[in-house]
């Protein structure tokens, strides 16, 4: 079952990020965390095709050719000085999406991409999708959790117009 959540919850969900989550839904059965235990990488296949229809550039390996690069910081004649990579990015809707599995909630990697999405140059979205559960930590429930305290506090403004928390 797909779960997820748009932050702020204040805000309906734009269309594209919608569209993104039906690319999670109709690959339900495949990537659903009750059932499997697939590593992240396996997930980002399974969905990449459906994501590439979304015009999102998709990472197609963990070798430095097929890395999606987003920039950060730039230098001298505008050269490219620091940039992190992303499993998907649509440069048209500003969308960043990053897959997670096992280190999502125990070692804060969702934390980490929140941080590097709100760094990125011309990115104004976020999805994060991370299992429903792991072992028997219920991870989208945390993450969720986590993001609605962020935005309910409103402490801490992040420069994003919205986070989409999706658990497969």
């Amino acid at each position: 079952m797909i779960n997820w959540q748009f932050f702020p919850r204040s805000t309906e969900p734009p269309l594209h990020l919608r569209q993104v989550v039906d690319v999670f839904v109709k690959h339900a059965e495949d990537i659903d965390s009750a059932i499997h235990t697939l590593p992240s990488n396996a997930v980002l296949s399974i969905v990449r095709a459906g994501l590439e229809e979304l015009d999102f550039q998709v990472e197609r390996s963990k070798s430095k050719i097929d890395k999606i690069k987003v920039p950060v910081l730039f230098g001298r004649n505008g050269m490219l000085e620091k940039s992190f990579d992303a499993d998907g990015l649509n440069k048209a809707t500003k969308t960043v999406i990053e897959i997670e599995a096992g280190r999502a909630v125990t070692n804060y990697q969702f934390l980490k991409d929140l941080f590097q999405a709100c760094m990125m140059s011309n990115v104004e979205y976020l999805v994060v999708a991370v299992r429903n559960i792991y072992s028997s930590n219920k991870d989208f429930e945390t993450m969720a959790t986590f993001f609605d305290t962020l935005y309910a506090s409103n402490r801490l403004q992040l420069p994003l117009k919205g986070v989409l928390a999706i658990g497969y």
